[in-house]
């Protein structure tokens, strides 16, 4: 198995509630207990309510980071949970984000970040 440096989770959540998508300190709570149930040790949060709807959150962990945006006019959001080091789970996070924001659908791509087995500073990706 390969060592990694972080779990890097992008998320796609469909039909989801829209009043808590709407919700600024209930996005932001959601966020927080969310970063608690993977294991991870929140440091901060900041959060913007959009006008006429939608909402931005990113917490701080000291593991990394969870963020989401909004669109409550969708019923959809876009989550992003990174996290670091071998305590947190960030499949933990998304299940508890999911349930929360009561969403019927789901799209979910994990990424492994800083792999250690890969031996050249030359590899890029071309796009």
């Amino acid at each position: 198995m390969k060592k990694v440096l972080g779990e890097h989770l992008i998320i796609e959540l469909y039909n989801c509630d829209p009043k808590i998508l709407n919700n600024k300190d209930e996005i932001e709570t959601i966020l927080k207990k969310a970063a608690v149930e993977s294991g991870s040790t929140v440091v901060g949060s900041v959060s913007h309510k959009f006008s006429p709807q939608g909402v931005s959150v990113a917490t701080l962990i000291a593991e990394s980071h969870l963020a989401i945006h909004t669109w409550p006019e969708h019923r959809y959001a876009a989550v992003d949970i990174f996290t670091c080091g071998d305590e947190a789970d960030p499949s933990e996070a998304y299940r508890y984000i999911k349930d929360a924001l009561k969403a019927e659908g789901w799209y979910v791509r994990e990424m492994q970040r800083g792999l250690h087995s890969i031996q050249s500073d030359r590899l890029y990706l071309k796009l």
